[in-house]
């Protein structure tokens, strides 16, 4: 068989891979792992990968690894991928060409240096009596030997006791190519941009300040958005988890991701002021190409030693230099806010299974987990309660990672007083349970809305009421709140119904404890209402809307409801896996909880 044809057999794996790891449109294929990826790929490509022999599967991959080593095929490879792209209709053809040129040198370099052998993609490919596949191998952090403390359940704080109010912004996707009036529909993975093109008929077009669509936010919008929440403090602290730029993850650059990063940092510096002080957390869009970090073992050009940096720079007014090294370092960090409480932001693109650069080695990147639970043992010395932030929720994670995610905050369960994260641009929540009988709620991983509209969503932010700061308080979440920019609205002003509102208003959309009748919002009472779920189909469907911030089309039912339900309670990766497994849907129910998450 001649090189060029294998290597067009080698594109067909790739692509999916180059596509799935850029972007996040929910039409996209799911991006679980290496193996989801091909078993999808397998009817896609309407290739009957279990009818080739296993000498067969072996002979070609092998060649593909000795073409890649050989650095003057690496041009040929990439116009095969780009090639394979666009005769399947992947995607665009300039979005095929740039994304392949854009992931070629990473990805080629990660498959050289990565553990997938021959043997392991024909296991994959062919089946496991053509070889093993075991790229993720199971691994387990070290705990000290210091006994657990008892567990003394929360209780709810005395009438009147101080009170925390906690500004919570993630995922704002801005668009600096936004375009007003361009067309909302089209055929790339991000549309109302310069070059969407104009809306024909019945085509929707882009509003001024945001759009129901594949669309991010323009500058104006999240400007406008800063402006508010300055007015509407004061806030005792912000937490901010990442994804500045926008979806146009086939055309990026690190230029243009710093700049980005720059900006808006210093917007919210100047907007919320000296006085405020935001703890950030990186998104998985902050790369360039997306979804790509190196563990600091990667040095030189392909290191993030780049994008660190600057967050550093950027980051300098809001956090202490030990904070800033470990930044520098691996991209996390942890410090005190105010004594008795600790902050502990993750780099979550540590666990990230759309993170090729762990088909390397994913045990425990950068250390980071091994690193938290020293940060976390000291804070038990010390009496501390513990705040965790990050981009990409625990259950969402590679296997090993949330197993022992999952396992740290059971041993810590009295240390961690809340988890906070975003990325899935809706409002959720996943549940922690003690792992002897998965049946005790003990953690609740709040997911709050996205600033940006992504994908056919009001614009939003979360206000988080904690137990505030007086000796002994619990630091837990008491009750949040989500407030939107309602886009019927601001489009279309009052005045003049084809013009938008030059001065729209975010307004409070609903308040936790108010819309669900709880007490608090404690592990047991989260626990509770996710019972109710199962029970009161009204109250899911209240759940429903609000978790689209406002904006639904039609309600969630049956598989729809049951996906939703299992990803409520799977704050592990295998818990969603069985979860899927228990209601008869193999593992087709666990991609489909995974396929619009960003």
């Amino acid at each position: 068989m001649r090189l060029s044809a294998l290597v067009r057999t080698s594109a067909w794996v790739t692509v999916v891979l180059l596509l799935s790891f850029g972007s996040c449109h929910p039409a996209q294929p799911s991006r679980q792992s290496i193996k989801l990826f091909l078993d999808q790929m397998k009817p896609s490509f309407r290739i009957s990968w279990r009818n080739m022999s296993c000498p067969l599967c072996k002979t070609i991959f092998g060649i593909i690894d000795v073409a890649l080593m050989n650095n003057a095929n690496e041009e040929r490879v990439a116009h095969a991928l780009g090639e394979a792209c666009t005769r399947l209709h992947l995607a665009a053809e300039k979005v095929c060409r740039e994304i392949t040129e854009l992931f070629r040198d990473d990805f080629i370099l990660v498959l050289l240096k990565s553990v997938l052998r021959p043997s392991e993609a024909c296991a994959v490919l062919v089946g496991p009596t053509c070889g093993k596949f075991d790229l993720y191998n199971a691994w387990n952090i070290t705990l000290p030997k210091v006994p657990k403390p008892p567990v003394v359940p929360p209780s709810a704080p005395a009438t009147g006791s101080p009170q925390s109010r906690v500004l919570f912004l993630t995922d704002i996707h801005w668009d600096q190519e936004y375009a007003v009036g361009s067309a909302a529909d089209c055929k790339d993975p991000l549309c109302c941009r310069n070059d969407s093109g104009m809306p024909s008929w019945r085509r929707r077009e882009a509003g001024y300040w945001g759009t129901y669509s594949t669309c991010d936010l323009p500058l104006w919008t999240i400007e406008h958005l800063l402006e508010h929440v300055a007015k509407s403090g004061p806030w005792d602290w912000v937490y901010w988890t990442g994804d500045i730029p926008a979806h146009n993850v086939w055309s990026q650059t690190r230029t243009q991701q710093l700049s980005e990063l720059t900006v808006i940092s210093r917007l919210i510096h100047k907007h919320l002021g000296p006085n405020v002080t935001v703890y950030p957390a990186i998104g998985n869009h902050e790369s360039a190409p997306v979804n790509s970090f190196p563990p600091p073992f990667i040095h030189g050009n392909k290191s993030s030693t780049w994008l660190y940096n600057t967050m550093a720079e950027e980051w300098a007014p809001w956090l202490p230099e030990p904070a800033l090294k470990t930044l520098r370092y691996g991209g996390f960090y942890t410090l005190e806010i105010q004594p008795g409480l600790r902050v502990v932001s993750l780099n979550m693109n540590f666990c990230a299974q759309e993170n090729i650069w762990l088909m390397i080695n994913s045990t425990d990147p950068a250390n980071q987990l091994q690193w938290l639970v020293r940060v976390l043992q000291s804070s038990e010395n010390k009496g501390e309660k513990v705040h965790i932030i990050g981009h990409i929720p625990p259950g969402l994670c590679l296997g090993s990672w949330s197993w022992n995610y999952y396992h740290i905050v059971n041993r810590y369960e009295s240390t961690i007083a809340g988890q906070f994260f975003g990325h899935t641009h809706t409002d959720e929540f996943q549940m922690f349970y003690d792992e002897e009988t998965l049946t005790r709620p003990l953690s609740v991983a709040f997911v709050a809305p996205s600033v940006t509209t992504y994908v056919n969503l009001n614009p939003g932010y979360r206000v988080y009421v904690m137990d505030g700061n007086y000796p002994n308080s619990s630091r837990m979440v008491l009750d949040h709140e989500t407030y939107i920019l309602n886009l019927t609205e601001a489009n279309h002003g009052p005045e003049a119904p084809w013009t938008p509102d030059p001065n729209p208003k975010w307004t409070l959309l609903y308040r936790a404890k108010e819309a669900y009748g709880l007490p608090s919002l404690f592990p047991s009472d989260m626990d509770g209402l996710l019972q109710t779920f199962y029970k009161n189909d009204p109250v899911f469907q209240k759940f429903w809307y609000l978790r689209a911030k406002g904006h639904v089309s039609e309600q969630c039912k049956e598989t729809c409801k049951t996906t939703t339900l299992c990803f409520l309670r799977s704050g592990r990766h295998d818990i969603l896996e069985q979860c899927s497994q228990i209601h008869g849907y193999t593992d087709n129910l666990a991609r489909a909880a995974r396929s619009t998450f960003c």
